[in-house]
């Protein structure tokens, strides 16, 4: 495993870097957006660890652009804010992830471990369900029309659930479980952001499908016509 560590905050740079050396995970670190960028569009790492804050060029704006560059490598954002808003804005722009300063060590590995783990799991298939078909091999949602709307990683993995388990409640908990690992500390508000995210791109491709809320138990996923 190799990833890219964008962060402007030497010292925390450097003591990252000692914890991947640790852990056996090999790590290049630049010090600005502009290094950033350019490193990651090498294509030579398994994911990307980007503070938002960066000088030269910041974190979004190197997330947009290598989105718009179709380089799906995993993104975890690191970032001093708190804001739900800033959380958003850095999932609309294509993260799959984000982890809010000051963090553990543990949960820091953890989020690595789930993000590059799942990009070593995606094969060459799709499942279907509804009028909707998950495609793993492109991080796609599509409909029987061919439209398509990208997915980030952790709103891939919600849907691989939901879509494997369809009409059955998966609780909040088995969620954190299966994708952030049972040493992350994960709230129940990860889940509900990213279920919000797909919630709107099911209704931008006018889906008949549904994430349907158990209140105080989990979700299901439905289909409306049924």
């Amino acid at each position: 495993m190799r990833i890219l560590l964008v962060e402007d905050e030497e010292g925390l740079s450097n003591a990252l870097v000692e914890i991947f050396k640790k852990n056996k995970i090999g790590v290049d670190a630049v010090l600005n957006g502009t290094d950033g960028l350019k490193y990651a569009e090498s294509g030579s790492y398994d994911a990307v660890l980007l503070d938002i804050m960066l000088p030269g060029m910041d974190g979004i704006s190197v997330l947009k652009k290598l989105r718009e560059e179709k380089n799906n490598v995993p993104v975890l954002l690191l970032t001093a804010k708190d804001e739900v808003s800033d959380k958003v804005t850095g999932l609309d722009a294509g993260a799959d992830d984000y982890l809010t300063k000051p963090f553990s060590t543990n949960e820091l590995l953890a989020r690595v471990r789930a993000l590059t783990r799942r990009k070593g799991d995606i094969k060459d298939t799709s499942i279907t369900f509804g009028d909707l078909t998950l495609s793993k091999k492109n991080c796609e949602l599509q409909t029987q029309t061919g439209k398509a709307i990208k997915l980030s990683l952790k709103e891939f993995q919600i849907l691989e659930l939901l879509f494997e388990n369809p009409h059955q409640i998966l609780t909040k908990e088995k969620l954190i479980e299966k994708i952030w690992g049972n040493d992350s500390n994960a709230e129940y508000n990860n889940v509900e952001v990213y279920l919000s995210f797909i919630r709107k791109k099911f209704e931008n491709l006018n889906a008949t499908v549904r994430i349907r809320t158990a209140r105080g138990i989990g979700y299901s996923l439905e289909d409306e016509t049924r």
